[in-house]
């Protein structure tokens, strides 16, 4: 197949009705869109929000501001329509799907949630492995399969589960080599002696393994089933030719370790918005992301992919039916 070169997409967005780059970044978005569609026609027309729930063993070390039920309880809310993220999926028109990865506890019994669980949580990774390497095998299955599933143009991927910061933290740390204090963020809205004790917690948890990891041998030792499924479910979006929304601080640690899987996949990624956790800058400058919005938000969920889903719908509108000078009459620039 022949593939469109820059020159091609900018000679595309430069013949539109308008000044050379009046558009700012739209035009950057659109161009990044069509790259990977490989068209200067594209379409972002539909949009699937999965949610991926699981447990954290570290939670044990007191490093939340909430109990681990709170895991649960707020899968119930998705399931009845209550969270943030059904709210902004239903504005925005997109689908959402909500995924028990590995929820502690027993099954819960929906018949509106995907059952894909590894385990009732990961083990604590201060003292062992958070998942062996079979545990990790089956997330990123799982996650590739569900990202293949329906007819989306793009998708987004939200998470819930108590102490997921930690686990995210501590991806970044053994994939970037950044400091543990720099990456470590408030999380649920720690307090500074709060935010002290779980620097403290994973700064144990990381001395345990060698400073420098492996993307698979990071996500056995700190990873959340929920990220890992995530990982996997950023690989398989990818491959099947789908555009990612990458939400926040958790989403992006996923998506370091997925393009440290397969380097091909950050050309499908579209970096939503900059979160207010502490170490999220530090992840995108690692991906060479500048993110679309700053809303000084930190919530999850997929809250923030799903915000930007109308530029991302915007942009590609723009490139694919906006007139170009010539077939409008218009005069050029001189």
């Amino acid at each position: 197949m022949t593939r469109l070169t820059d020159a091609q997409i900018q000679a595309a967005l430069d013949a539109k009705t308008k000044p050379l780059g009046a558009l700012g970044r739209i035009e950057t978005l659109a161009a990044d869109i069509a790259r990977f569609q490989n068209t200067l026609v594209p379409r972002m027309d539909r949009c699937g929000l999965i949610v991926f729930a699981a447990d954290h063993g570290i939670a044990e070390e007191g490093v939340s501001k909430f109990p681990q039920a709170v895991t649960r309880q707020m899968v119930a809310n998705f399931l009845a329509g209550g969270a943030a993220a059904n709210v902004f999926a239903a504005t925005a028109g997109v689908d959402m799907r909500v995924v028990d990865a590995g929820v502690a506890g027993e099954p819960v019994l929906h018949p509106g949630l995907i059952n894909r669980r590894i385990g009732p949580g990961t083990g604590n990774s201060v003292a062992e492995p958070a998942m062996s390497t079979a545990g990790l095998a089956a997330a990123l299955d799982a996650g590739e399969r569900l990202a293949e599933e329906g007819h989306y143009d793009a998708l987004a991927f939200g998470e819930m589960g108590i102490a997921n910061t930690s686990a995210a933290t501590l991806i970044g740390h053994k994939l970037t080599g950044a400091p543990i204090a720099a990456l470590t963020g408030r999380g649920t809205g720690l307090d500074d002696a709060a935010l002290a004790h779980k620097t403290g917690v994973l700064a144990r948890a990381s001395a345990r393994t060698p400073d420098a990891l492996s993307a698979e041998e990071t996500l056995i030792e700190y990873g959340g089933f929920e990220i890992a499924m995530m990982t996997g479910a950023m690989l398989g979006a990818a491959g099947a030719g789908r555009m990612i929304l990458v939400d926040g601080f958790i989403a992006t640690s996923a998506a370091l370790a997925a393009t440290r899987l397969d380097p091909a996949a950050r050309a499908a990624m579209i970096f939503a918005h900059a979160s207010q956790e502490a170490g999220h800058k530090i992840l995108l400058d690692a991906l060479g992301a500048r993110p679309l919005l700053s809303l000084d938000m930190r919530l999850g969920e997929g809250t923030g992919a799903l915000l930007a889903w109308p530029l991302v719908r915007a942009a590609a509108a723009m490139l694919r039916d906006m007139a170009s000078f010539e077939a409008a009459g218009v005069s050029g620039p001189a």
